[in-house]
């Protein structure tokens, strides 16, 4: 699904003095590197402050922890989503309030959301899911008439690009008041371990997650809030500050081979592709597809396993429908459409280093296979 060893041997002389810097200069936890990869990931984004952190799901927590929000209040979040984003809300003691998806995009659907939001309602988390923004415009528009917080969940939408309707065009995970993001290996923007990070435009936001995300100090050992310890170490900084400089092109690398699947599937009976939302750029951390009832989707991995190519279920059970986060409020057909792709989507192999002859391989494997 993902081939890191080749991405690693192109940079491998860049990847490897970035680490020995860091061992010659023991700064391992803060300063020097880290503060190389915070200057230039805001710079990149074009966001006022980045809080590296220890990973994506830190970055969920930390943020609405800054939010002041309290106990027993909502949080609307989509329910077909990797179970970190309802996970980080109910840890807190706040509710997750789960609402459907658009069956084209994956992401939350704004009617769903509107029809969710109640006098206990205190923000909202769109899932940028798969490298696809949601649609942020309406949903900013729909969040400041109720007086509700906007947090991005953007772990897989790192470089993807919004268009807004005046023009204006601004990184995936830097419109609402957090955004979010995790460098976990696999993702576009990926280190070697454990990584997250925190983007805001707000100088008082920023200050408040710096504190939490320091075991609530802002002067050593005096602690202003109730605080967490969450870092990036600097060796993963130091891989991620040179990986950021190729992130570009590493979205490009995706682009094409999701053109490429596009054009050789498009016309495969049985199987959607991927659709686009106009006013997003997609960076395609997933390429996933969509299966009609008559495929058996489980029968088809396995014949793409036999072949050598594997194929991944993201994500197989929504989020209403796992034990930890069933309730009375939620039965089963609740959410149709995630309960749908969750019984029929597919992800082929994604990553920097496909060639068209791995390309042709897979889409070759798939026809076949779906034809048998």
């Amino acid at each position: 699904m993902v081939d890191l060893k080749s991405q690693y041997v192109k940079i491998k002389q860049e990847i490897d003095a970035g680490i020995q810097e860091v061992l010659d200069s023991t700064v391992f936890i803060k300063g020097g590197k880290v503060n190389d990869f915070q200057r230039h990931l805001e710079e990149y984004l074009g966001v006022k402050h980045v809080i590296p952190v220890g990973n994506g799901t830190d970055a969920l927590q930390i943020s609405l922890m800054a939010l002041g929000l309290q106990p027993g209040d909502e949080v609307i979040t989509p329910t077909f989503t990797f179970i970190a984003t309802a996970e980080v809300v109910a840890l807190l003691g706040l509710t997750p309030v789960l609402v459907d998806v658009d069956p084209a995009t994956f992401c939350l659907s704004l009617s769903e959301v509107e029809k969710a939001i109640t006098p206990k309602t205190k923000a909202i988390v769109p899932v940028h899911l798969f490298g696809q923004n949601a649609d942020m415009e309406p949903l900013l528009a729909l969040a400041e008439r109720h007086g509700l917080y906007v947090v991005e969940d953007a772990c897989q939408s790192i470089g993807a690009v919004y268009t807004f309707s005046d023009g204006r065009k601004v990184k995936s995970g830097c419109m609402g008041h957090f955004g979010c993001t995790s460098f976990f290996p696999s993702k576009n923007l990926g280190c070697y371990g454990d990584g997250g990070a925190i983007f805001t435009n707000s100088d008082e936001l920023y200050a408040k997650a710096r504190c939490i995300a320091n075991h609530g100090m802002e002067v050593r050992y005096y602690h202003d809030r109730v605080g967490v310890n969450s870092r990036l170490d600097a060796i993963q900084a130091a891989v991620l500050d040179v990986k950021l400089r190729y992130l570009d092109e590493y979205i490009r690398s995706r682009q094409r081979a999701a053109a490429y699947y596009d054009e050789a599937l498009r016309d495969l009976p049985g199987v959607k592709i991927p659709s686009r939302r106009g006013n997003t750029s997609h960076v395609f951390h997933q390429y996933t597809l969509c299966l009609d009832p008559s495929i058996d989707r489980d029968s088809l991995r396995k014949k793409l396993e036999e072949k050598g190519v594997p194929a991944m279920i993201y994500y197989p059970v929504p989020l209403h429908l796992q034990k930890a986060y069933r309730s009375d409020r939620y039965q089963d057909g609740a959410f149709p459409v995630a309960e749908r792709l969750a019984a029929s989507v597919l992800s082929l192999p994604m990553h920097t280093e496909l060639d068209d002859e791995q390309l042709a391989y897979i889409v070759g494997s798939i026809r076949e296979c779906v034809s048998i």
